[in-house]
């Protein structure tokens, strides 16, 4: 038996209990890991919330690093004692064990700690697929990222740095400006003092505007992203940290520049093994190099899952979050 932390009911941060659940050996194509660090994200929040449905009663969290306790049928790029860490569905990671699938389970380098790892396995590889995979960017290109403070943001500074691509910011204070440009941003606007900042990203940009927004906000800054782009620009809508984004009319796209709109996710990525491992690597890869290194600005106990959540949600948080065990 071990704890986890579950929701028998979408609400609040108050929605969690700590419970005991049974936890047995792997089958086919499974491995067991038992849990060092678990990593804190948005989507959690989604899922509590009921935005993303889940069957009740139902574990949460989606990303942790641990040690492989055994391995099912099958499972030949794990074995049992190897470093391991994931960010991958089902939801389960709120546990200090748990068996799960495998293919999206990564081994991990010695060289990365278990903190950081839990911290960076969803938000390194997001940043990943937006940099890579969802819109052909180039050295010399401008790209406005939202929420540049947050988890992914710092990431997606660093990144953008070390590609040699222009990242203006957003950020919700002077001093997540100052963080977000500390990381790597070009520039970063208060979206708080100035919400409506899309004429000063066209200014930064001499008019022209930007060839892409990563925009995990939502419904707050769409309407601002969309008149940040260049001409045949891509706005990737990657999460709704303000609320769902409502519905829209397609045709506006067109006279805005022939703009277009995509709602990517991590779990169609990484859906195919080879596909997620090679994701996973790049990461390692940018951490090992130096490029990328990530604060962990919160630290919470299993047992203090609740005042996580709000802390997340009040937009009280910075860089990273993770669940000690």
């Amino acid at each position: 038996m071990v704890k986890a932390a579950q929701i028998s009911a979408t609400g609040g941060p108050d929605a969690f209990e700590i419970v005991d659940v049974s936890v047995g050996d792997p089958g086919p194509g499974e491995v067991r890991i038992a849990h060092k660090a678990i990593g804190l994200n948005f989507i959690d929040v989604y899922m509590r919330t009921g935005l993303y449905p889940l069957e009740l009663p139902h574990v949460l969290g989606m990303e942790a690093a641990g040690i492989i306790e055994a391995v099912g049928e099958g499972v030949t790029h794990l074995k049992e004692g190897d470093r391991a860490a994931y960010a991958s569905t089902p939801p389960g990671a709120y546990a200090e064990a748990r068996v799960m699938p495998a293919a999206q389970v990564c081994p991990l380098p010695d060289a990365v700690p278990f903190d950081v790892a839990a911290a960076m396995m969803l938000k390194g590889m997001t940043t990943e697929y937006l940099f890579h995979r969802t819109h052909p960017l180039s050295k010399g290109d401008t790209v406005l990222f939202h929420a540049a403070a947050g988890g992914v943001g710092l990431i997606a500074c660093q990144w953008a740095r070390s590609e040699g691509i222009r990242l203006i910011g957003t950020a919700g204070t002077d001093e997540k400006c100052a963080l977000a440009r500390e990381h790597g941003a070009s520039e970063c606007v208060n979206y708080r003092s100035t919400p409506d900042f899309a004429p000063v990203v066209r200014e930064m940009t001499g008019g022209v505007g930007v060839e892409a927004v990563m925009d995990g906000v939502g419904k707050d800054t769409f309407d601002g992203s969309l008149d940040s782009l260049r001409t045949f620009g891509m706005l990737m809508s990657f999460g709704n940290a303000s609320g769902p984004v409502p519905p829209f009319n397609l045709g506006i796209l067109g006279p805005k520049g022939s703009l277009k709109v995509t709602r990517p996710t991590l779990f169609t990525h990484t859906a195919d093994h080879a596909t997620c491992q090679a994701m996973a690597q790049r990461l390692f890869d940018k951490v090992a190099a130096g490029d990328v290194s990530l604060r962990i600005d919160q630290r919470f106990a299993l047992a203090d899952i609740a005042a996580a959540h709000t802390a997340l949600e009040a937009r009280q948080t910075t860089g990273s979050t993770v669940i000690e065990l």
